[in-house]
């Protein structure tokens, strides 16, 4: 049976639960791309004092030891920190459990709440797949709590399907204002699979060569923050919320951290959801999935 992820309010963090009965946080911190690396432990440090609970990292950020350093620093028990990393696609094939476990060593933990593949890898699907049968066996060995993929379209997440036995938990995309990303959250959706929310307030689009459809330069947004009395992060936010995807925005800054959690004690109407979902353009910031492979982006992890 495949169960549509459900969101559980609880008094101090709503999370949702995935498909396997796991609860995951309903929004997170994530450290992709750090322009100053040493600011992740404190990044962590301040979230995790913050409220909270779902830290998300990568093989490929670099950062993951960090990471691992900021939950110790934080005190807290392991087992009320949710920490996500990704397998990067030089470990992809029959390296994946290398990966794994190389994972594990610069985290400092012995288990991971969700592991996923980082990208579809399409021009070689099958150390894609071979990938996730390892992913599939540390979830049966206990090594991970869940398991899922990253950057998947419709096509690859079927192709998936119908080659492996465990369903995704997660599918992590790029998704904010300018990118609803609409009819890929509807194929999660019909399949259980939690969206999760990369670039969330549109970073990737502020990293980009165009940046006119920048989700925090709205006018629509700013009204709607106005009217809230809100930062228009917050409404971005919690428009993710509301639209039942988990979302990770990214910060180094301890007030801007503190501020992007600050979304449960309100709610959008159904016409300012309209108006946030107008302002989509169709157009990603971030690398078209059909795109990225080992030859495109050579970066190579250590075992």
């Amino acid at each position: 049976m495949r169960l549509t992820p459900t969101v559980t309010e609880m008094t101090s963090a709503p999370t949702f639960r995935l498909n396997n009965g796991v609860e995951i946080p309903a929004l997170g911190l994530g450290v992709f791309n750090n322009d100053q690396p040493e600011l992740t432990q404190p990044a962590v440090e301040a979230a995790l004092a913050t409220g909270y609970r779902l830290i998300d990292t990568a093989a490929a950020y670099g950062n993951e030891a960090d990471v691992g350093a900021g939950v110790r620093a934080s005190g807290l028990p392991r087992d009320q920190i949710f920490i996500t990393t990704k397998l990067w696609m030089s470990h992809y094939g029959d390296a994946a459990r290398r990966g794994f476990q190389g994972s594990l060593r610069r985290l400092g933990v012995d288990y991971i709440d969700l592991y996923l593949l980082h990208w579809p890898s399409p021009t070689d699907f099958a150390a894609t797949l071979t990938a996730y049968r390892t992913a599939e066996a540390l979830l049966s060995e206990g090594l991970v709590r869940a398991i899922g993929v990253a950057n998947f379209e419709a096509s690859h997440l079927e192709r998936l399907l119908a080659e492996t036995e465990v369903m995704p938990a997660v599918n992590q995309i790029e998704l904010h204002p300018g990118f609803t990303n609409t009819a890929l959250a509807a194929v999660n959706a019909a399949h259980g699979v939690l969206t999760q929310s990369w670039s969330p307030l549109g970073g990737s689009v502020r990293r980009s060569d165009d940046q006119s459809t920048d989700p925090l330069a709205s006018e629509a947004i700013a009204a709607i923050a106005v009217a809230h009395d809100r930062p228009p992060g917050q409404i971005i936010l919690r428009w993710q919320h509301q639209k039942g995807y988990c979302a990770i925005p990214k910060s180094v800054r301890p007030s801007r951290i503190a501020e992007n959690i600050q979304i449960f004690d309100f709610s959008l109407s159904p016409e300012e959801m309209a108006r946030i979902d107008a302002l989509d353009t169709g157009r990603r910031g971030g690398p078209d999935p059909e795109w990225v492979s080992m030859v495109t982006i050579p970066k190579v992890i250590e075992d």
